[in-house]
């Protein structure tokens, strides 16, 4: 198939002129098999053909690619020096969660020879390490160190606050993406990577998922005392922690468990944001059943004269919607009649099926049922008739819970009657 699109391609190991065949590697992304062989080719073709691009520079130029902690050693990074050399005593600054950070390096640990970093074993300690090597750094305060970001060395010479806005650049645009003053989810991913690729895809359009703090690494208390800040804000909704792919310890569930914050795994961004999704959906619709009682949608109904079956406790009528929508469960009223009140809509039907809901232009059966004593005495043809227009009774109350929680069920043209009926019942 590469041929058929005019490239020369051949199989590694059978490639007799890489300057005319381009190389294939077969690898696997589930077992990996074939990576150690694209690396052995990349460091094979960098050796031999760019040679003479390839030169020792004494600027030092570092990049932090794991933070860990270790035991007897406290938090290290493990950094890849590409460039220059790192000295125990060094001043170094690392880019923090939280800001810069300066510190001083108390030792540089390398493996064993023939040995992997990864691999549990007896470390080697140097007093100077020159590039190009992978080492571990020991020096307090890296606690909040973030993977994947630079590292510089201060040396006489250098401007401290000047490193310190350079080691802070890969941290821009995440922060940018991030109002830790308002509303939204906390996120945790493995690398500085991922949390990039994470926060573009949450800020997108088509997401629009806002986020309130930002970590790397695995799930502590912390972050989910961090998460618990959206409860106190009586944000619940946000009161969540996106965690992709990284570990969540035993106290940090146990905490979340205990102060209501959601805690939502995921390997892969989009299984994350359908995990989210699910719960925002399930979260509306529980508070939307809490507010139906208070909400009251607006609603103006004209009683048809020939369909009067129960004048009284509980009035039956005949009726057709004029204007807005009107929903079992609604109060209503007679503006024209000093505001009385008749009860609520206790059920309707449409065409001898019940319905919950009717809207402008719709005719149906409708009962009202009395609340209280005073509903109760109410009559039709004694205290209102067809000349009368019945209106749902709205409040404050009522249109601030249609505004926080059933903005999507609402037209225009709903929310003009609400302004006319405010001014009917003198709503400020």
């Amino acid at each position: 198939q590469l041929n058929e699109q005019g490239l020369n391609v051949s199989l590694y190991w059978k490639n007799s002129d890489p300057r005319k065949y381009v190389n294939i590697v077969p690898t696997s992304g589930i077992s990996g098999e074939g990576i150690p062989d694209l690396l052995q080719l990349m460091v094979k073709l960098t050796q031999t053909m760019m040679s003479d691009r390839l030169m020792y520079v004494d600027s030092t130029e570092c990049t932090v690619l794991e933070v860990k902690t270790m035991e007897g050693l406290g938090t290290t990074v493990d950094c890849i020096l590409v460039n220059g050399k790192l000295k125990e005593g060094d001043r170094i600054v690392v880019c923090g969660m939280s800001g810069p950070i300066v510190t001083r390096i108390k030792a540089l640990k390398t493996p064993m020879a023939m040995r992997e970093s990864r691999v549990k074993g007896q470390l080697m300690d140097h007093k100077e390490i020159r590039a190009a090597m992978g080492v571990r750094i020991v020096a307090p305060g890296l606690e909040h160190a973030v993977a994947g970001t630079s590292m510089f060395v201060i040396t006489p010479e250098d401007d401290e606050e000047e490193l310190k806005d350079a080691v802070m650049e890969d941290m821009a645009d995440i922060f940018s993406k991030v109002d830790k003053g308002g509303e939204g989810v906390c996120v945790q991913a493995s690398t500085l990577g991922s949390l990039e690729a994470l926060l573009t895809f949450l800020s997108s359009p088509e997401v629009n998922i806002p986020v309130s703090g930002i970590n790397i690494g695995a799930v502590h208390k912390k972050d989910v005392m961090r998460a618990n800040v959206m409860n106190e804000k009586h944000a619940k909704k946000y009161a969540c922690i996106l965690a992709f792919d990284v570990p969540v310890n035993k106290e940090a569930r146990e905490m979340s468990e205990e102060l209501g914050v959601k805690i939502f795994m995921a390997d892969i961004i989009y299984h994350l944001f359908d995990q989210f999704g699910a719960y925002v959906k399930q979260f509306k619709a529980a508070e939307q059943e809490a507010a139906r009682f208070i909400a009251v949608f607006p609603c103006v109904i004209k009683v048809l004269p020939t369909c009067i079956f129960n004048k009284k406790d509980p009035i039956v009528l005949g009726v057709e919607i004029t204007e807005g929508i009107a929903k079992v469960g609604c109060p209503i009223c007679v503006p024209t009649k000093d505001g009385i009140e008749l009860g609520r809509i206790a059920s309707m039907e449409l065409n001898h099926k019940a319905v919950d809901t009717a809207r402008a232009g719709v005719s149906v059966a409708m009962k009202i049922e009395p609340g209280n004593a005073t509903e109760q005495s109410r009559m039709y043809g004694r205290h209102f008739d067809f000349n009368d227009a019945l209106v749902s009774r709205i409040t404050r109350e009522s249109i601030d819970a249609l505004k926080s929680h059933f903005q999507d069920e609402m037209t225009k043209d709903d929310w003009r009657l609400v302004i006319k009926l405010k001014k009917t019942f003198m709503i400020t």
